[in-house]
């Protein structure tokens, strides 16, 4: 399996978020950092569909910090709307690549996207892996083969 074969299966996963009151700003809009935070639960959500959240990311022996992050605003949210969030797998063989996208879950009209990179460190020096660790290709590879039956 290589980065190619996963595009192909786009694997995704998405929630919901009802924008609370304490994300907006003093504009009335959700402050721009709080997208991160929308990133973050979709990115948990993929995560989990292939039993490899940060528990397991842990006890498999490897970190996964963010070491690059883009986020393209296109249009505000505000109170009360409903979200959708989405996350898909875009690379995994030298680094972990997700790709976002939050939109109005009711009209789907797309608010932001972007991007996330992680790298695999060792949970006990925090040496970066310079390739991902075979437990990230092996959850990935299961998820696919189980998506076959």
């Amino acid at each position: 399996m290589n980065n190619k074969t996963l595009q192909q299966h786009a694997i995704a996963a998405e929630c919901f978020v009802e924008v609370p009151f304490f994300d907006l700003d003093p504009m009335h809009i959700v402050w721009h950092g709080n997208y991160v935070k929308y990133f973050e639960q979709a990115r948990c959500e993929l995560l989990r569909k292939i039993d490899y959240d940060y528990p397991q990311m842990k006890a498999s022996g490897f970190y996964w910090p963010i070491i690059d992050m883009r986020v393209k605003y296109i249009k505000p949210a505000n109170f009360g709307e409903k979200l959708l969030c989405i996350a898909t797998f875009k690379e995994f063989e030298n680094r972990l690549k997700i790709d976002y996208l939050i939109q109005n879950a009711q009209t789907g009209e797309k608010l932001c996207k972007g991007y996330t990179v992680q790298v695999a460190v060792t949970t006990t020096d925090f040496e970066m892996q310079l390739v991902s660790p075979k437990i990230l290709q092996q959850q990935l590879e299961s998820y696919i083969a189980d998506l076959s039956w």
